[in-house]
């Protein structure tokens, strides 16, 4: 599913120019849904948090019973090396994932001896610093780890998070404002959340429903240093109606404000717009 374009692949050990052919029908990933993949991004020559990204890819094989085969370090290099074909005005999505090959005797367990893997790379413009979303609520939850692999990032948990945005998109929102098992606030269907009263900085507590973002742990120390007080605490939707602003917080675009939640309206506030400028600056210093 390209949706950028000037794609490039790692398989087998080498890159190849275009979206690659990598799964076979068999493979247990192709039928029984044992994929894991994350997304660093590489913009303005940076690819901020990339190790982090790629060490998380291996705990979600793990959590998904499927065994990582390129350690964290290795598989930095590899994306760094096939980054090179890109300029620094080019913005890339970088995926690595694994899949299960095989299964065991029940077919239903992946084969720890078998797994397949690859990187893809795809440039995928970052986000205007204009752009912004409105939120709806939706009759859909996140589950729990007692019924979905919840410590992972995992492809077989976005069906769900698909009828999330369709249910909000036909009330006419761009994106959904998700509770947890609970009915407290957990994230949006795509991204992580926080909210802003009284200058104090809010976000949903990480309680095993959601995956605590990379990137939102990264504003969440920006942050910090920069003197803001930051909760991680449970929040209700009557909270973030009550918010003075609200913004997103995901890898692909990293800051989004919210301006609306159903009949809610929100401006595009100051901490959403320094949050932006200290991930970029932080990211800078990395470089």
């Amino acid at each position: 599913m390209a949706t950028g374009k000037n794609i490039r692949t790692y398989f087998e050990g080498s890159w190849h120019d275009g979206d690659v052919p990598i799964m076979r029908a068999a493979d247990h990933g192709a039928w029984l849904g044992s994929g894991v993949f994350d997304g660093a991004r590489y913009f303005d020559g940076m690819a901020p948090d990339l190790a982090a990204h790629c060490a998380r890819v291996n705990r979600s094989a793990q959590a998904l019973m499927v065994t990582p085969t390129v350690s964290t370090e290795e598989m930095v290099e590899i994306v760094h090396e096939g980054l090179k074909t890109y300029g620094k005005d080019q913005a890339v999505y970088i995926r690595p994932m694994y899949w299960g090959i095989d299964g065991d005797i029940t077919a239903i367990v992946p084969n720890a001896d078998t797994t397949g893997f690859a990187i893809c790379l795809e440039e995928i413009p970052m986000a205007p610093a204009t752009a912004s979303a409105t939120l709806t609520t939706t009759r859909f939850r996140r589950p729990v780890l007692e019924d979905a692999v919840v410590n992972a990032k995992a492809g077989c948990l976005y069906p769900n998070n698909a009828r999330m945005l369709q249910e909000a998109r036909s009330k006419g929102f761009s994106n959904a404002l998700v509770a947890d098992a609970m009915g407290n606030v957990a994230e949006t269907a795509t991204a992580n959340i926080f909210m802003v009263r009284d200058g104090e900085v809010f976000t949903p507590i990480a309680n095993g429903t959601f995956l605590a973002g990379i990137t939102r742990a990264r504003h969440m120390t920006n942050l910090r240093a920069d003197g803001y007080t930051v909760h991680e605490t449970v929040l209700t939707f009557a909270d973030f109606h009550s918010a003075d602003e609200v913004f997103m917080s995901g890898n692909m675009n990293k800051v989004t404000p919210v301006t609306a939640l159903d009949d809610t309206q929100y401006q595009i506030g100051p901490i959403a717009r320094r949050a932006r400028e200290l991930y970029w600056d932080w990211a800078a210093s990395e470089a």
